[in-house]
């Protein structure tokens, strides 16, 4: 028997850490239609390039790939059309404070299963600049060298 409360994974941002320091995470439900989930629930999704922008105090998420479903008939999708996010007008309030005062950009993590509902987590991301990503690279070399040397002994 699955617990009520696990979490699946469907799609994971690994971008997101390595090209921006992340802060503030917060989960938020998605509007979609009846294909785009069953496309999700087939790991048909991309969120690489994916961004959220804030319009007329609601919050969309622009770029997210979801891939029309195999079995849709002419009720498909469009792939990258701007999805909803859902939120309550303080969090997006707080959200429009810091990316219009701090310059911080919008990013999806991750979108998981919750409960049977598709959820979206979203973060707060300040841009890297090149030698920070140089150091994060350097850092994850020196971790996998200590780990091997280790093995060794």
């Amino acid at each position: 028997m699955e617990n009520k409360d696990s979490i699946k994974i469907l799609v994971s941002n690994k971008k997101a850490h390595f090209n921006y320091f992340l802060s503030d995470f917060l989960e938020c439900g998605i509007e979609l239609f009846g294909t785009e989930i069953k496309s999700i629930k087939n790991h048909g999704c991309s969120i690489n390039d994916a961004y959220c922008v804030i319009k007329n105090n609601e919050m969309f998420i622009i770029n997210m790939n979801i891939a029309p479903y195999e079995k849709g008939t002419v009720y498909n999708h469009d792939p990258l059309r701007n999805r909803r996010l859902l939120l309550h007008k303080n969090e997006i309030l707080k959200f429009n404070n810091r990316v219009t005062k701090d310059g911080y950009t919008i990013i999806p993590t991750k979108i998981y299963l919750k409960k049977g509902m598709c959820k979206v987590e979203i973060a707060l991301g300040k841009g890297k600049k090149l030698y920070d990503k140089r150091e994060t690279i350097k850092q994850r070399d020196d971790e996998r060298n200590m780990a091997k040397a280790i093995k060794r002994t």
